[in-house]
């Protein structure tokens, strides 16, 4: 949640989506719990386990598509303020808020037993992929975002907006995979810039409205009230000053920037009050006064007489402008009283152990002075799949199919720094470049990947075909549509008796790692373009030779040229057939003998002949 009263609506206009670029080798901080959450609300009756299908398919694309570096953060234990309000927000909802209980001051309530086990689970496969994974004091969105100000990564994943209130600078707080522009993220420089808010001014808002660790607030006080009020002061006084107003102290308030008529030109302050006005012409003077001598301000020319004022007329002299000028003055006196007064009423603010709790810089239990430890290792791709066998009822082949888009992305980056493997997976090898693919408006290469032992006819068949498709049926029935995350599994087939892969891969990635092939692959597309360009301007050339009449213009064609006899196009047409015929029997004989053995084969048994 973080800031209440639509925090975020706030904010929206500040921010910014970004490609897929946008993470590309950089770090960043991801909150499990609110991936965990998100999963549950998303795909709770439509998957076995929404939270570890959900985590298993995110990290692979962050980690190959987005080729970030994710650092997982868990939350550690709630603090007492954190504990009440999650009593209040739980029994809010069901029962009556007077019967509520209260948690002894200072003792933690700690959290939901079968969250605590969703949040295990995920730990367990996320450092069965060698990722790292870091515990937090108290909230995970604290450390995330000290992580951030400190340095130690380029970004936030979470949608708790008291990230900001924490230091975070970059948070990111949707990610849809399947879109040209896939982050929806929030740079704490834009909102100072559109906002004028800094760190303080946002803590003092979440003061004012409330959060999670005070749900109330201030009574009475909404967000644009809060955000006016905080803008009356810099960031470094808004805190003492809330305090002072929250101990009956009230200043005088500071007029500058409520309203456009503030800028008019000082007015002679010797001027009376008030004033009549015509109330023909509106003007300052008495309409009799006006009959007698004419009115200075409707004098236009020959004219002497008064001019009727048009509907919705306002007088702009010194007098009425500096009423109006009073009158406002007066209205946004009484209304920084009335907050002033509201904000003094209530008890206990501002809480000053919330104010240390979010100017704290110390929320991780594993950082050092001069920084975490943090490494990435290698996964660990068979207890991986045992993992995903044991709790998702998934097929081997299935997992290693969908798990190799992380291994080659660590096999590309292995070859491009440190070129040893010469296997991928110790069964793959890189073979070439099929084509550029672009979706999404982002570019990739699909890589041709051979396995390193052929496949003969004995081991194709070695899966029954009724078993492979019981066992796809089952994959079906258990692995509904991904709501949330799309994971591009590579395509399988076979050619002349051996295994292809074919995976979309960074271009960058594989031209630092395969410099060769790269040239390769670009001096044979420049020369198909070449060839294309100069057959396409070929034909055109035969084409318009072709339109030139042979006959000379204005000479009348014979019946028997103008009109083709039906007969001769018959036969025509029949022996075109004929011969189409008999070359696509030749051709779907040919096929056939060189695609007997995969067609026979369900997707399914193919997988698993492949990954097993």
């Amino acid at each position: 949640m973080g800031v209440g009263a639509k925090f975020w609506d706030l904010l929206k206009p500040y921010g910014r989506t970004e490609g897929f670029d946008f993470l590309r080798d950089k770090r960043v901080a991801v909150d499990l719990s609110y991936w965990i959450v998100q999963h549950e609300t998303a795909i709770k009756n439509h998957a076995r386990k929404p939270h570890l299908r959900l985590t298993f398919f995110r990290t692979i694309n962050l980690f190959a598509k987005f080729r970030a570096y994710p650092i997982f953060v868990v939350d550690g234990t709630p603090s007492p303020l954190k504990a009440q309000a999650r009593i209040m927000r739980f029994f809010r909802s069901s029962i009556d808020s007077s019967s509520l209980p209260v948690p002894e001051e200072g003792i933690s309530v700690e959290r939901n037993r079968a969250f605590q086990k969703f949040v295990k689970e995920c730990v367990e496969l996320i450092e069965l992929f060698g990722m790292p994974v870091l515990k937090a004091k108290g909230e995970a969105e604290a450390l995330c975002a000290q992580l951030n100000s400190e340095g130690h990564v380029d970004a936030c994943i979470t949608a708790d907006s008291d990230a900001f209130l924490f230091g975070a600078k970059c948070v990111i707080k949707c990610i849809k995979p399947n879109t040209r522009e896939p982050f929806e993220c929030y740079c704490i420089s834009d909102i100072e810039a559109g906002l004028g808010l800094k760190r303080k001014h946002l803590i003092a808002i979440s003061l004012l409205v409330g959060n999670d660790h005070d749900l109330n607030g201030v009574q009475g006080i909404g967000l644009d009230t809060a955000l006016r009020f905080v803008q009356k002061f810099s960031e470094d006084e808004i805190l003492n000053s809330l305090h002072e107003i929250g101990n009956g102290d009230i200043p005088q308030y500071q007029s500058g920037i409520e309203s456009v008529d503030d800028v008019v030109p000082c007015l002679d302050e010797s001027s009376p009050k008030k004033i009549s006005h015509c109330s023909f012409c509106g003007h300052p003077g008495s309409k009799r006064a006006h009959f007698k001598f004419s009115c200075e301000y409707c004098c236009n020319g020959d004219s002497v007489d008064c001019i009727k004022k048009p509907e919705g007329f306002k007088c702009n002299c010194s007098n009425c402008i500096k009423n109006k000028k009073d009158k406002e003055q007066k209205k946004h006196e009484n209304w920084w009283i009335k907050v002033c007064n509201k904000i003094t009423m209530a008890s206990n603010f501002p809480n000053d152990e919330i104010i240390g709790m979010y100017l704290c810089d110390n929320h991780g239990n594993s950082i050092a002075a001069d920084g975490p430890s943090i490494s990435w290792e290698s996964p660990k791709t068979e207890m991986v799949v045992d993992f995903l066998v044991f709790h998702q009822l998934w097929e081997p082949s299935y997992i290693r199919q969908r798990i190799l888009p992380m291994l080659s992305t660590i096999y590309l980056r292995e070859m491009a720094t440190n070129p040893v493997k010469t296997l991928l997976y110790g069964q793959y090898e890189f073979h070439s470049i099929q084509r550029v693919k672009t979706r999404y408006g982002h570019q990739s290469y699909v890589v041709k990947w051979k396995k390193a032992a052929c496949a003969t006819g004995n081991v194709m068949y070695a899966v029954p075909v009724e078993d492979s498709e019981s066992h796809q049926e089952c994959m079906e029935v258990n692995e509904s549509v991904d709501l949330l995350d799309e994971s591009n599994s590579p395509q399988i087939y076979v050619d002349d008796g051996c295994w292809f892969l074919l995976t979309d891969e960074d271009m960058d990635l594989v031209h630092s790692a395969f410099p060769g092939e790269v040239d390769i692959f670009l001096r044979e597309k420049e020369l198909k373009e070449l060839k294309r360009k100069k057959d396409s301007r070929l034909g055109s050339e035969g084409s318009s030779k072709r339109l030139e009449s042979p006959n000379p213009k204005g000479v009348q064609l014979s019946i028997t040229e103008f009109y083709r006899s039906t007969k001769v196009q018959l036969q025509a047409n029949s022996g075109e057939d004929i011969t189409k015929n008999s070359i696509s029997q030749s051709d779907q004989t040919s096929k056939g003998k060189r695609k007997m053995s995969s067609l026979n084969l369900s997707k399914s048994a193919r997988r698993r002949l492949l990954f097993n």
